[in-house]
């Protein structure tokens, strides 16, 4: 028993104004106040208002002694804290002294009123609870540095000695209250007992329960003061905010909440660390415990003592709570009141999968962001599906849904993370943090696809658990993986409503690599009754059990499941846009382009895409649909390469001029890029465009060889100023094209599949060459001669095609004996896209005097350049000044430079060549397959396909060239047609396209050939 119980002061109220006078010259009106030990009275004087404390005879001296100088210290130091302030005797002292009836001498002391209405009274807002964190924080604070023996005690409240608890299990006459108590008691032992020594320790009150807390009578979200320091000592400085939390929770709806605005408010004035909130929970349920285990042993002799047993029945009740939370969710909540991390990691793990996801493995056999996708309509509490499925109908569900996806074209549902939800109505997802509310926010990715859709790990991991789950509306069969990535610290994903083959796969321990298959999705049967799909979930928290994982999470802390178990849907694949479409709707756009554009400008595909982001050899459309590129050259490194875009934003950050003045870079660029060349070509010009390119080429050539003539190839594309137009029979002999000028000359496409049979394929070169020697002769016969030769290197609007071998070289060699020079045009071929050369021309071992370039210069940026000999330059050179504004500009050469940066560094010819030969061969054995597919042809990555009627008359299929390329664009790649007959497949992937990309444009134009042929019979 407390033998201070039993020298407890018993002064009458006039015995106490009596010594109120004698010692302290106040005299007021007296009126007592609840006390444990103490004997207290408010003084109501002239003078104001006061508290006169009658001290227990058994209370040590020293203790007050200390409360005295602590009051004092604060009022020296922080004379603004609504602390009470001593009143000293008639003689200075801080203490006068009484006997009382018993004959045990007390000490008695003085100190102001605080005014405020006990926190007890009041609702106990978040305001109020963050106003108090911060009042202790201030309090705690001031005292840093002071010290006095008294506060070196030992007494059962110091949350030192809370496992002394288990002393005065005894008392607790329940069975199963004391093996509540037992598991606070060992958790403590085990993990913070042995890490208390270790902590930052000071002064504290240590007892701010809500009747030692005040808050302002007119704002019950301001705290006012605290009072009663008989507890104060040196301890650990997070026991004040635990003491404090673990008042505060009583019969609060939400205690942790309650919790985290005290820590909050306390962090704010006196930083706490993170080793400190990570015991904060424990040390809450500890001094509950304390309390309860207290009130036990002490009820039998004071029960008549109201105040022993004030907070012991919501105590037990609290206890009951925090034993049925998970103290992982309760400490995640508490970090991130204090802004730290809700785990240690749980930020680095989301940044490094948004900085890797390019490189993790689809889950999906194809990319998920492919697949034309839906928002399943869970959080539609309305919709027939949610009340199926709430219903636990998942066949009914099942079947909803398919119906949409067949009238939508929907391939893939999305469950998105944090959505609302009312689905969730079983008694599992009531919430334990939080009193009469259930968890509605999902925390997980849903992925609906058919039952028997294998799932795949986009990285390497280790697999923690394979388990059944069979509550009803579970998880059904549930895969725990670990990853532990480079530079990444570990976290677990979890894989749920799996069918049950998983089971007998996969064990605890088992190693898959990136690719390997998890599982597959299961059947309503197996999957906990849901329809067929992936509750797909990151943990950052890997201390977690799969089944401890919140799949569904309270939404008053959804920032805090926000970070324990981030969005999968990078990780999965998903694009972002799919959730946030912006801008115009489709039809708005059509209907504006009408109005303000040229109504001959054309958009591909029956069914328009609206881009609104491109990432590697990626398109991403206002959907958030993913589209594999193989069509869009411009982009020749891919799309917004971080090298290109970093090297523009510096350069434009600093200077963008014109030639006029001098900068290293166009100087720089003219030099990696003429290195490119054969030695013969040495002279650059920069320009911003192809056709600008090869405008300046016609000049160059004019200008040397003083002739008009030109002669092209057919079906030839040169650009769009009206010169080149002229010059482009795939434009002039078309629809609105003016025909073809007396100066242009048109050579037969040398097309090697369309050849007359009886060529020899060794002499199609030689054969195809002598149509351009009857030009010329021709030419001759009327006293002319040409001025320069301009092609392709390979003709791709003409359909893919490439030269014969020693084709050019022929040609090269009659165009310059008589009189002309040659034009490689290699504005779509250049820069390494066959792989075995940096230029194309190079494959026809010649030399031209004039090579131009666009397009993948710049990898979108507007950038072209013409290269030429000394000769020719010189020629040019002629009096008259050349000038292009923003040609050569410091930004354009800043992106070149960087452009050829990364085809080096990333030896993406290389890359090139293995990916375009592995192609080829795959579309050769397509060609086995199907009838339809007349000639494959190729050089790294510049590829075609020629679809014809009949493999002998070589008849075009043109409407089977549209359908595959439609089919393709529906299956979420994009290809192009070309060819007179638009019946050639052609594909120009970016450079970076890899194996992965390469066998997934496979797979597609598999897929669409047997669809398209199946269609047509």
């Amino acid at each position: 028993m407390d033998e201070m119980l039993n020298t407890t002061p018993n002064f009458s109220t006039a015995e106490a104004t009596a010594l109120l006078t004698q010692h302290f010259g106040l005299e007021g009106t007296l009126a007592p106040l609840d006390s444990e030990r103490d004997q207290n009275f408010k003084v109501t004087a002239d003078s104001g208002t006061y508290v006169l404390k009658i001290i227990n005879a058994a209370e040590p001296e020293i203790e007050s002694d200390f409360q005295s100088a602590l009051l004092k210290h604060l009022g020296g130091i922080a004379g603004d804290l609504p602390v009470p302030h001593p009143h000293p005797t008639l003689f200075g002292q801080s203490f006068a002294e009484a006997k009382g009836a018993s004959g045990l001498t007390h000490r008695l002391r003085v100190v102001s009123w605080l005014p405020g209405a006990p926190l007890a009274r009041s609702r106990r807002s978040d305001a109020a609870l963050q106003s108090l964190g911060r009042m202790l924080g201030r309090f705690d604070a001031a005292l840093k540095g002071f010290m006095h023996p008294g506060a070196l005690r030992d007494i059962d409240w110091d949350i030192r000695h809370a496992e002394r608890s288990a002393d005065r299990l005894q008392h607790v006459a329940d069975e199963g209250d004391r093996a509540l108590l037992q598991r606070f008691l060992a958790r403590f032992e085990v993990r913070v007992a042995p890490r208390l020594s270790m902590l930052r320790a000071g002064i504290i009150h240590n007892d701010a329960n809500d009747w030692n807390v005040l808050v302002e009578e007119q704002d019950h979200d301001r705290i006012a003061g605290i009072i009663d320091f008989g507890d104060a000592l040196y301890a650990p400085l997070i026991a004040e905010v635990a003491i404090a939390a673990a008042y505060a929770g009583l019969d609060h709806a939400d205690p942790i909440g309650a919790a985290a605005a005290i820590a909050r408010g306390f962090h704010a004035e006196y930083p706490l660390l993170e080793e400190e909130i990570d015991l904060l929970f424990d040390l809450i349920a500890m001094r509950l415990v304390t309390s309860v285990t207290m009130s036990a042993s002490r009820r039998a002799e004071t029960e008549g003592n109201p105040y022993l047993g004030v907070s012991e029945k919501p105590a037990w009740a609290l206890l009951r709570k925090l034993d049925a939370m998970n103290p992982r969710f309760a400490t995640a909540i508490l970090r991130s009141a204090c802004g730290f991390e809700a785990v240690a990691g749980a930020r680095a793990v989301a940044v490094w999968i948004e900085r890797n996801r390019k490189s993790l493995s689809p889950i999906f056999e194809r990319p998920a962001a492919t697949h034309p996708a839906d928002i399943v309509p869970y959080g539609d509490a309305a919709h027939p599906m949610t009340i199926a499925s709430a219903s636990e109908r998942p066949h009914e569900a099942q079947s909803i849904w398919e119906g949409h996806c067949r009238r939508a074209g929907v391939e893939l549902g999305i469950g998105p993370w944090g959505e609302a939800r009312t689905v969730y109505s079983g008694e599992m997802f009531v919430s334990h943090l939080i009193e009469a509310t259930r968890r509605t926010r999902h925390l997980g990715l849903d992925l609906f696809m058919a039952a028997g859709t294998r799932l795949y790990t986009p990285l390497a991991a280790t697999v923690v658990s394979v388990e059944i789950e069979k509550d009803p509306l579970g998880y059904g069969c549930l895969v725990a993986l670990r990853h532990e990535p480079q530079h990444c610290p570990p976290f677990v994903t979890l894989w749920g409503h799996l069918a049950h083959e998983a089971l007998g796969r996969l064990k605890p321990g088992d190693r898959l690599e990136a690719g390997a298959v998890v599982g597959e999705m299961g059947t309503p049967e197996e999957n906990g009754g849901w329809v067929p799909h992936l509750h797909l979930q990151i943990s950052t928290d890997t201390n977690l059990a799969a089944t401890e994982i919140l799949g569904v999470g309270e939404e008053r802390y959804l920032d805090v499941w926000a970070e324990l178990f981030p969005d999968a849907a990078t990780l999965a694949g998903i694009a972002p846009e799919f959730y946030a479409r912006t801008g115009r709707s489709h039809e708005e756009i059509v209907r504006l382009r009408r109005e303000l554009l040229l109504p001959n400008l054309t958009i591909s595909y029956d069914k328009p895409i609206k881009f609104v982001r491109g990432e590697g050899v990626w398109l991403i459309d206002d959907r958030g649909r993913a589209y594999l590129d193989c069509f869009n050259n411009v982009c020749h490194i891919g799309h917004a390469h971080p090298a290109v875009v970093e090297a523009m934003t510096r350069q434009a950050a600093m200077l963008n001029t014109n030639t006029r003045y001098l900068h290293d870079n166009i100087v720089a660029y003219a030099e990696r890029l003429t290195a490119t060349m054969p030695k013969e070509l040495t002279v650059a010009g920069f320009v911003n465009s192809g056709s600008e390119a090869n405008s300046l080429a016609l000049r160059l050539a004019r200008t040397h060889t003083g002739r008009e003539n030109a002669i092209v190839l057919d079906w030839a594309y040169h650009g769009t100023t009206q010169e080149l137009i002229d010059l482009s029979a795939y434009k002039f002999r078309r629809r609105g094209g003016q025909g073809q000028k007396p100066h242009v000359h048109v050579a037969r496409i040398p097309d090697g599949y369309h050849a007359p049979p009886d060529w020899p394929a060794e002499e199609h070169g030689k054969h195809f060459a002598e149509n351009v020697a009857e030009l010329i002769d021709a030419m001759k016969a009327r006293g002319d001669g040409p001025g320069f030769f301009m092609a392709e290197s390979i003709p791709s609007v003409a359909g893919q095609v490439f030269l014969p071998k020693g084709y050019l070289k022929e040609v090269y060699r009659i165009v310059r004996e008589a009189g002309g020079v040659s034009i490689a045009d290699e504005v779509q071929v250049g820069f390494g896209r066959v792989g075995s050369h940096w230029w194309a021309f190079e494959t026809q071992d010649v030399v031209p005097e004039i090579a131009t370039m666009g397009k993948p210069i710049g990898d979108g940026h507007p950038l072209a350049a013409v290269v030429t000999t000394r000769e020719i330059a010189q020629s040019f050179n002629n009096g008259m000044e050349y000038f292009n504004t923003f040609g050569g500009n410091p930004v354009s050469c800043a992106v070149g430079l960087a452009v050829l940066d990364v085809i080096e560094t990333e030896d993406l010819r290389r890359n090139a060549l293995t990916i375009g030969n592995h192609l080829l061969a795959a579309f050769r054995a397509m060609q086995e397959r199907y009838e339809v597919i007349g000639d494959v042809r190729g050089l790294g990555l510049f590829l075609g396909i020629e679809l014809v009627a009949d493999r002998n008359t070589k008849a075009p299929a043109t409407e089977v060239a549209r359908a595959v390329s439609n089919g393709a664009r529906r299956r979420g790649v994009l290809l192009g047609t070309e060819g007179p007959h638009d019946n050639v497949l052609k594909m120009r992937p970016p450079m970076i396209f890899s194996r992965r990309d390469a066998d997934h444009l496979i797979d597609v134009l598999d897929e669409t050939f047997a669809a398209v042929l199946a269609e047509s019979g």
